[in-house]
Parts: structure tokens; sequence; C-alpha cells
């Protein structure tokens, strides 16, 4: 066979023509002349087949990224090699070439191709809604029957703010773009569903209480006809607080702690210790505060009674002696806390 192109009758024919004839006109690769790359001035993120993704990538990478994705091998090449260089950037334009070394038919060559990379900076949505104060939860921390104090609060805000920083890290929308401080408490405007829900139990883990969550209806997608939704998750801390009082099955309880799950106390008449489920909290009454715990003196003792003042009338009240008040001595201070017309010793 001949080339037509050469008329060459002793080389390697590719096709209807020479080799030296093919390579002639053979392009290794295949490189648009300018690339455009849409990304989000405020978080880098890009936008590649209609999603926005890889935010927080620097520039140059968003431009080699973008040529490696434009870059189309020709199925003849084999073991090639492709360098990516950017040559210069001016504004939001770079400057680029693409250097290809491969393989073709068994013979090596060498490619250059210069391209340039547009970065188109726009918003995406997600930034988009960052900066319209964009909020999908709110988050209501309450005390069950009582004001919130201001340590309270301000534990509160290392919650809210701990919480966020960590969750930041996987959700753009893990911010509060506002704080509503209300005689009743504070309302927390959480920008995700799923960081609302992540604070809402931080909250719980530090203080206690019960998690209510309640959707309202505040629009209607146009394109689907489907409800748009925010969440208000209540937060109910608890009326008591640790070394407070309480009633439950009529059990008078000093508690010891609170936690995400449970109430811990000691009973006072028998020292039995009690794990209370949270979720039994409306069945939990506040009798008395830490606060309302007095002091008074003991005037007699024996191995069964223990003998003290009344605090209210200074009347003498026999007690019985039980194991932790044996090294108490006469004319001693001890604690106690009056419960229903009944005195309770405290160690």
């Amino acid at each position: 066979m001949f080339c037509p192109e050469c008329g060459s009758t002793d080389k390697e024919m590719v096709g209807d023509i020479c080799i030296d004839c093919f390579l002639k006109e053979f392009q290794m690769i295949e490189l648009p002349e300018r690339i455009e790359v849409q990304i989000c001035s405020h978080c880098n993120s890009k936008l590649e087949e209609g999603k926005w993704s890889d935010e927080f990538i620097p520039e140059e990478e968003i431009i080699y990224r973008a040529l490696e994705r434009n870059i189309k091998i020709a199925d003849e090449v084999e073991n090639e090699d492709i360098n990516l260089e950017i040559d210069q950037i001016k504004g939001t334009i770079a400057s680029c070439y693409v250097e290809v070394v491969g393989e073709v038919h068994g013979t090596q060559i060498d490619e250059v191709h210069e391209t340039e990379v547009k970065l188109l900076k726009t918003v995406c949505p997600t930034c988009s809604k960052v900066q319209s104060g964009y909020y999908e939860t709110v988050i209501q921390f309450r005390a069950d029957s009582r004001e919130i104090k201001p340590q309270e609060y301000k534990k509160a805000d290392e919650v809210v703010e701990r919480t966020l920083i960590k969750q930041s890290k996987k959700d753009k929308l893990a911010y509060c773009p506002q704080i509503a401080k209300l005689k009743e408490g504070y309302d927390y405007y959480i920008g995700s569903f799923k960081t609302g829900k992540k604070v809402a139990e931080a909250l719980t883990e530090e203080f206690g209480g019960i998690i209510k969550e309640s959707p309202r209806l505040i629009s209607e997608d146009k394109s689907t006809g489907k409800g748009l939704y925010r969440i208000w998750i209540s937060v109910r801390i608890p009326e008591f607080e640790v070394d407070d009082f309480i009633k439950y099955e009529n059990k008078i309880i000093q508690v010891s702690a609170i936690t995400k799950s449970s109430v811990m106390g000691q009973e006072l008449s028998n020292d039995k210790k009690h794990n209370i489920p949270m979720k039994n909290m409306e069945d939990i009454e506040l009798v008395k505060k830490a606060s309302e715990i007095e002091t008074t003196t003991i005037i007699s003792k024996s191995p069964s009674i223990i003998q003290i003042l009344d605090p209210s009338d200074y009347s003498a009240v026999d007690l019985e002696m039980k194991e932790e008040f044996s090294d108490y001595n006469i004319g001693d201070e001890i604690r106690l806390i009056k419960i229903d017309d009944y005195i309770y010793l405290l160690n």
C-alpha cells in the first residue's frame, strides 16, 4: 500500500495514510482555548454540572482542576505524562499551558497547548443565605417556672458558640445571625436545622431539660407546591438545680447531678440513691431550694437520738441518730432543711 498524502510505500500505515502523515495532523489532547469556572467570591466553592461543591479551595487549585476536567485525551495515546502550568494570573484570568508527552503507535510525541481559565465570581446559594441572615431553626432557651440566671445565660452562649464552631467544619449554615434576648429567655436563630438540633442537644447536655420541636409553615415553594417550614426547638431546663430538694413519687430527694437523660439524687429519709429519667421531669416537684438550707446547734445526743434547736422557734427537737452524724458533738452546728413541717438533717 502507498500513502495518498506523500506517496510512501515503505512506512507503517495508520488507516489510509502512513504514520508520518498521520502524526502531522494528530493531536494527543483537545483543550478549549478558554475555560470559564463559576466560583463563589465568599467561600471559593465552584459550580460544576449545576452543583456547588468543594468550598474553601485556593484559586490556583481551582484553575488546575478546571484544566484537568477539560482535557480530552485521544484513544491512540499511551503512557501519557501531562504537566499543567499557570503562566500568569491577571485579575480573574489565568494564562496557562499544558504539556503532554506520550506514545502514539510507538512514536513518542511532545505537545504544548495554551489556554486561559477565567474565574467568574458570583455568590453560591449557601453564602447568599448567610449574607441575608437566613435561618431554619430557632432554639428557645427557657427555664421551667423560674428565671434563668445570668451565669446560665453566659454558659448557654458558650455552649452555642462551641457547638457552632464544631459544626462549621461540615455545615456552612452553622452560624447564629441573631440572638433575641427576651424576658422569658434567649432565642438563638440557627442557620440550618441539623446544626440547630446539635445546639439543642448540647444545651441539654449542659443543663438537662426537655427538647420539643414545633414546625411552622412560613411559605410555599412555587416550583413544587410544597410548604417551606422553620423549626422552633424548645429547650426547657428544670426549675430545680443541683443541691435543691425535689419530690418524686412521694419521696423527698436532694439533687446531686442533672444530665441530659436523668436527674440523680439521694432520698433524705433513708439515703437511697435515685436516678430519675429526664423524660419524667413533669412529675418532679421542687419543694425547697438549696438556699433555704438552715443551720442549728446540737444540744444533746445519745446512741439513738440527736437533739437540736428548731431554728424557727428555738424549741428542742429529737431526731433519729444516723451513722453519718455520730461524730458530731454537743454544741456543734449542723445543717438542716424543713419540708412539710419535718426536719431533715444534712451531712
